[in-house]
């Protein structure tokens, strides 16, 4: 039995320089044509933005109605906060009648990731027909970023009153266009 550990021990010393080269260190070229590719960084909020959109709209007097509007507006990006401006015009039918409504709302929010952001909406908003209404707005919304430069946008927002006496909720979907 000796003499087996022995033999063990002789073997495995006399091994040891050929395990010992099979084991070099992997090397990785410094210079040369390849280049690594580098992640992206998230969707660009920064700069301004156009879009169209959906909007449903529920009052005391004009009943259930439905529209398509338009939106400008602008965004900046700090670390993961998110502030922007925006104005919009839809016109809208069904219901009691129809009328077209302005509104321009400053929002912020924060991103929850780099291609989605939450945020809540205020401002002021006008009924440029019957009844000719003057509203503060505030609500909230998400927006996703689906393309380098496209957004898909979901809102909902309450107009109170400041002249008139016709509350307002409206839910819009669109898409906007940053360039």
């Amino acid at each position: 039995m000796r003499l087996l550990g022995k033999l063990a021990i002789a073997v495995l010393i006399s091994a040891s320089p050929a395990v010992a080269k099979a084991a070099d260190l992997m090397t990785v070229s410094t210079s040369g044509n390849d280049s690594l590719p580098v992640a992206d960084a998230g969707f660009n909020w920064n700069g301004f933005y156009a879009g169209v959109y959906g909007v449903a709209r529920t009052s005391p007097v004009g009943g259930t109605q439905y529209g398509l509007g338009l939106d400008v507006g602008a965004d900046a990006r700090f670390e993961f906060i998110l502030v922007g401006a925006e104005v919009a015009y839809h016109g809208l039918a069904g219901g009691n009648g129809s009328t077209s409504y302005l509104e321009a709302t400053g929002k912020a929010g924060i991103l929850a990731t780099d291609n989605l952001a939450l945020y809540g909406v205020g401002g002021v908003g006008t009924d440029l027909g019957p009844p000719d209404e003057a509203d503060a707005l505030l609500g909230g919304g998400v927006e996703l970023a689906v393309s380098d430069n496209v957004t898909l946008d979901a809102r909902y927002v309450h107009a109170v009153p400041i002249t008139g006496a016709n509350p307002k909720d409206q839910v819009k979907f669109g898409a906007n266009f940053h360039f």
